[in-house]
């Protein structure tokens, strides 16, 4: 169990920020903001939360836990950095005030950006923190809503991934979740219209674009395999 502390200058002066850990989870919660981004360099799916049921979207950076086949790919700066990621330690409380796990192996460090300045003012490093911790209180209702549209509208549909390596391993993926595109072009004009001005149309698009990229982290995989 956590035990958090609210933030505040007089009390977390000389508290460090590490970098995040190489590797990570090789599934991560995003939310709407992020699904183009996210498009651009990995799939995103969606998937059910194991306590509640609920569907919600998710960026895949490996195939298996603990592996990110992205990790590094880049000259060691990450392509694309969720902002569930990018506030690891960091929460925002009922009040809206930011707290912290100060047992998180990011402030384990001796060494790292200062959270505040000389004044007790918010450093960069703060600032960025605030501001991913922002998004993601404004995105998780919005996307939580973009998915209720999608299951209204009877889009979300299934999908098995089935892989095969260059080492002779097999991987078949399961409790995955994308959007029906035959579904999406046999509802009426209306319902179509109503996606499009609230903004979902290009959501919808982006989930199904960002599939291609299974097969781009099938070929990193092999290509670590045989290197």
């Amino acid at each position: 169990m956590m035990n958090l502390e609210m933030l505040n200058p007089g009390r977390h002066a000389d508290l460090r920020l590490g970098d995040l850990p190489s590797g990570g989870p090789h599934f991560v919660q995003i939310v709407a903001s992020e699904f183009v981004a996210a498009a651009a360099v990995c799939p995103i799916f969606l998937t059910k939360n194991a306590e509640t049921g609920k569907f919600y979207a998710g960026a895949m950076f490996g195939f298996e836990p603990g592996e990110n086949l992205l990790d590094g790919e880049d000259g060691g700066r990450p392509l694309f950095r969720p902002l569930d990621l990018e506030r690891l330690g960091f929460f925002i409380a009922t009040d809206g005030a930011i707290a912290i796990d100060p047992a998180h192996a990011r402030f384990a460090v001796p060494q790292g950006a200062s959270l505040f300045e000389a004044d007790g003012q918010a450093s960069p490093a703060l600032r960025r923190i605030q501001h991913a911790l922002a998004q993601l209180n404004a995105g998780v209702p919005e996307t939580d809503a973009f998915l209720q549209a999608l299951i209204d509208e009877r889009l979300v549909e299934p999908v098995d991934v089935d892989l095969s390596f260059d080492d002779g391993r097999t991987l078949s993926l399961t409790g995955l979740y994308t959007v029906s595109l035959d579904t999406l072009g046999e509802l009426d004009d209306a319902a179509v219209l109503g996606l499009f001005r609230r903004g979902y149309l290009q959501l919808i698009y982006a989930m199904s674009v960002s599939l291609k990229q299974v097969s781009r982290l099938a070929k990193l995989r092999n290509d670590k395999i045989t290197g």
